[in-house]
């Protein structure tokens, strides 16, 4: 018992301190090691997609909501470059183990389900901030835009980590190979992200379709970030933070309820 108190480990219900932070800097290590595709593959990838619709859209769009169209969409090239990483953080993590069978590496250690799940948002948070922080950089560079309201920024870059992370936790979980988590990345993650406001104002699209992306919190995520950088966005970016929270707890509340069940993870 003694040795265990030394070592940090959980007793008569107090937090495994040691066991949740080495779980965590073990997946931050894990994207650092690759910098090269977690950090400047996305901000080149975030780079072409502006080049290429500002030049093939931008001269003839004309402004959008005030601001110019290369404006426009830098900040929702920014918000979803943000979430598709935090989501692959966690789930690559949670699947890679699950395929390579080392697992129980994770399941064994006196980690809770809730230090567990802390564990991988954490990773999923820092890969987050770090490609938000570095193509926001580049973006006011070589842009220009400046930063209206700072904090709302910073708080919707952290939730939508932390809501892709949670996903990712999900996906990870669920997913038994590559096969799967490529058609929910495929079919779910990327179309979300596409079709959620981030080339366009959601009041150009139809009414009904108005209504179904008012329920989409990709929409919320990017609409925040976007009234962040810019100070204009479709909806209150309250109300946007507001959904995104409710979404994000709905989704920790299933990832611990699968962890500690062991849900796909101890077959």
């Amino acid at each position: 018992m003694d040795r265990a108190k030394d070592m940090g480990v959980r007793r008569f219900g107090r937090w495994n301190t040691l066991g949740l932070a080495t779980l965590a800097e073990r997946e931050c290590r894990r994207f650092m090691s690759i910098w090269s595709q977690t950090v400047m593959g996305p901000l080149i990838n975030a780079g072409l997609l502006l080049a290429v619709f500002a030049i093939a859209i931008g001269p003839t769009r004309g402004d959008v909501m005030g601001v110019s169209y290369v404006e426009f969409i830098a900040p929702g090239l920014l918000m979803m470059t943000v979430i598709q990483n935090a989501f692959a953080n966690t789930s690559s993590s949670l699947l890679a183990a699950k395929v390579q069978g080392n697992i129980i590496d994770t399941l064994m250690p006196p980690l809770s389900p809730v230090e567990m799940l802390l564990g991988y948002l954490a990773g999923a948070l820092a890969r987050g901030l770090l490609v938000a922080v570095v193509i926001a950089a580049v973006m006011i560079v070589v842009i220009g835009t400046g930063m209206a309201h700072p904090l709302w920024f910073l708080a919707f870059v952290v939730m939508g980590a932390l809501f892709m992370g949670a996903l990712g936790i999900l996906a990870g979980i669920y997913a038994s190979k590559f096969d799967q988590m490529s058609a929910i990345t495929n079919f779910i993650i990327t179309p979300l992200s596409f079709l959620s406001g981030t080339f366009y104002s959601i009041e150009a699209l139809p009414e009904p379709l108005q209504a179904v992306a008012h329920i989409d919190p990709f929409f919320y995520l990017i609409d925040g970030a976007r009234y962040g950088t810019l100070g204009v966005s479709d909806t209150s970016p309250v109300l946007g933070l507001a959904v995104c929270s409710a979404a994000t707890l709905a989704l920790c509340a299933l990832a611990w309820r699968w962890f500690r069940a062991g849900y796909r993870m101890k077959s």
